[in-house]
C-alpha cells in the first residue's frame, strides 16, 4: 500500500497510556501518556504528543529527539546542565545518548519529533544523493504539480 505524500493531524487528540520505565521514577507517580501522529515511510523518524502528570524521572535517549512544549512546563537538567525551567513555546534537542531528569510540577503536554541516528559515513552519502537530486532537478527544470 502506498503512503500519502501529506498526512495532517492534529495536537487536541485523545492519548493512550504510555508508561515511563518503573526504575526512571524519582518522584511521584507520573503519568504518561502519548499518541502517534507519523512515521516516515523508512520508519527512521516519527513525530508524537505526549503528556505527563507531576513527578520526577529519569529519561535516557536512544533516538534524536527535538521537543517543544505545547502546554505546561517541566524543570530539565543534565550532567553539565543546571536545571532550567521549559514552558510554552520552548524548543529542546536531546541527542542519541543524552540523559536528562525531567521534573513535571503539574502537566507537560509536547509535540516530539523522533529521528534514528544513522553513521556519519551514512549521513555522508545522504547529502551526496540530495544534491545531486537538487542539480538534476535543477537542469531539468522543476517537476510539474
Amino acid at each position: 500500500m502506498a503512503l500519502a505524500l501529506i498526512e495532517t493531524g492534529h495536537c487536541n487528540v485523545d492519548l493512550e497510556p504510555s508508561p515511563i520505565e518503573p526504575s526512571w521514577i524519582i518522584e511521584g507517580k507520573p503519568e504518561a501518556r502519548s499518541h502517534l501522529l507519523s512515521t516516515s515511510a523508512c520508519g527512521t523518524a516519527t513525530t508524537l504528543i505526549w503528556s505527563c502528570t507531576k513527578g520526577k524521572f529519569n529519561w535516557y535517549y536512544d533516538l534524536d529527539e527535538t521537543i517543544m512544549i505545547l502546554e505546561g512546563s517541566a524543570v530539565i537538567e543534565s550532567d553539565g546542565m543546571p536545571p532550567k525551567p521549559y514552558g510554552v513555546g520552548d524548543v529542546v534537542f536531546f541527542r542519541d545518548g543524552a540523559h536528562a531528569k525531567w521534573h513535571v510540577e503539574n502537566y507537560v503536554r509536547k509535540v516530539a519529533f523522533l529521528r534514528q541516528t544513522n553513521p556519519v559515513g551514512f549521513g555522508y552519502a545522504i547529502r551526496a544523493i540530495n544534491k545531486l537530486k537538487r542539480m538534476s532537478s535543477t537542469l531539468g527544470g522543476r517537476r510539474s504539480a
